[in-house]
């Protein structure tokens, strides 16, 4: 049986509108894009962060607006509201929005980020590819994180996936081959490799038992992968006092626990061993070759650094 490959029914260019008053810049011609969804695995809030620190940080302007209605399944991915003594406020509505900005250099990039799409990926995957084809796109670099069994006292590594050795070669901590749920990162990543466009991913690896809260450090390193695989200049320098003050916290938390030291000290030793000599292994196998199990790993590390959450200065800001 022959199979065809399938392409949406419905225009692609139908699930955004662009801003007339832009997409005629010419310095958006060859500009790079960066890209970054949050709802897939956002380890540390990493992904979150970034977006916050970009839009924050840095000029930008909407160049294409998805129509986020079409994409998202409401029910499955509901967004915030506050409830506030008597009355609602502060809802957050979803978004996925193609920005034009400029780093600290006054270099133009485009930037995508928002919602990872629920629903129709192939017709999405179309529209960026139109758009990456309309500015003739020079390079395309996103940016997610995982949790992954590495110690908070050894350098933030990452996994790079893409077409440019340049930017790939000699960075990876960690390499195998095996089959995992896609985002749409991967999805779009695909497709333009397949399209012929350069392009890079890169996973952050972001220490288990941190990975339920915010790291800025591992924010930290993912703007600093996109910057420098798009010769960016980008803001980072908040994240970073955040991270110094996160890392203080913890190693008081640390210090104040025999068993926390403990588990933290094997993570070291593995991730040592793993990294130490020319046949590296992936941080996720044991000696065996087998996942290591998360309880072996690092439960008491968990349990313990969640109580921070449940003290008087640290509660949990979701409420009953």
């Amino acid at each position: 049986m022959n199979m065809t490959e399938y392409t949406p029914f419905q225009d692609p260019e139908s699930l955004y509108v662009l801003n007339d008053e832009l997409i005629a810049d010419e310095d958006l011609r060859g500009a790079n894009l960066l890209m970054a969804f949050t709802g897939f695995s956002d380890a540390g809030h990493v992904v979150t962060q970034i977006s916050g620190e970009l839009k924050d940080q840095l000029a930008g302007e909407p160049v294409a607006v998805f129509d986020i209605d079409q994409l998202l399944d409401y029910r499955s991915r509901r967004p915030r509201i506050t409830f506030s003594e008597d009355h609602l406020s502060g809802y957050k509505a979803p978004s996925l929005v193609l920005y034009r900005m400029v780093d600290a250099l006054g270099t133009p990039f485009l930037y995508l980020t928002g919602s990872e799409p629920d629903l129709q990926w192939e017709r999405f995957s179309r529209a960026v590819l139109d758009l990456v084809e309309r500015f003739d796109v020079n390079l395309v670099a996103w940016v997610h994180s995982v949790p992954m069994p590495v110690p908070h006292t050894r350098p933030i590594g990452a996994t790079v996936h893409g077409n440019r050795p340049d930017l790939i070669e000699g960075i990876s901590a960690w390499k195998t081959t095996m089959e995992i749920p896609a985002a749409v990162g991967h999805v779009l990543e695909f497709k333009l490799d397949a399209a012929g466009r350069n392009v890079v991913g890169y996973a952050v690896h972001v220490p288990h038992y941190l990975s339920d809260a915010e790291y800025p450090p591992a924010a930290v390193a993912g703007l600093e992968y996109l910057g420098a695989a798009a010769s960016l200049m980008l803001p980072s320098e908040r994240l970073r006092e955040a991270g110094r003050a996160v890392e203080r916290q913890i190693t008081e938390q640390v210090e104040g626990s025999s068993e926390v030291a403990t588990v933290v000290k094997n993570l070291e030793k593995q991730y040592d061993e793993h990294t130490d000599g020319n046949a590296r292994r992936s941080l996720l196998a044991g000696d065996n070759d087998e996942l290591p199990d998360a309880d072996e790993l690092g439960a008491a590390v968990e349990a313990y650094l969640a109580s921070r959450d449940a003290g008087p200065q640290g509660g949990s800001q979701d409420g009953p």
